[in-house]
């Protein structure tokens, strides 16, 4: 079964989750033809093995904290945190603490 998507000019509230945290799985925000919007929700001591998409993303922390590793880097993402990655770039994420972030995935074809 497909997951619900937000119309458009629907308002949507991206605010902390706090005690509901713990029991929160990932959510579909978004989908539309170039732009792709999850709550991603990554618990203490869980990692969102290495992978890649092709087009470039972004994370805001909205809440807690996680280590974000790159080729060449491990950063700590804490609350109000906000990253950039092009396409392409691998990437892993584990929760130091409980975390929830809010990713944008460019669906655009990467020009080469």
């Amino acid at each position: 079964m497909a997951l619900p998507h937000t119309p458009s000019s629907e308002v949507v509230r991206i605010a902390p989750l706090g005690e509901a945290l713990t029991g929160a799985v990932n959510t579909a925000i978004l989908k539309a033809k170039e732009l792709e919007v999850i709550r991603l929700v990554v618990l203490a001591g869980k990692t969102l093995p290495q992978h890649q998409v092709p087009g470039e993303i972004t994370l805001l922390c909205i809440e807690g904290e996680c280590e974000l590793k790159t080729p060449g880097a491990v950063q700590v993402l804490a609350t109000g945190d906000f990253v950039h990655l092009e396409g392409g770039t691998p990437h892993a994420l584990t929760g130091r603490s409980n975390a929830s972030l809010l990713l944008t995935i460019s669906l655009c074809t990467p020009r080469g």
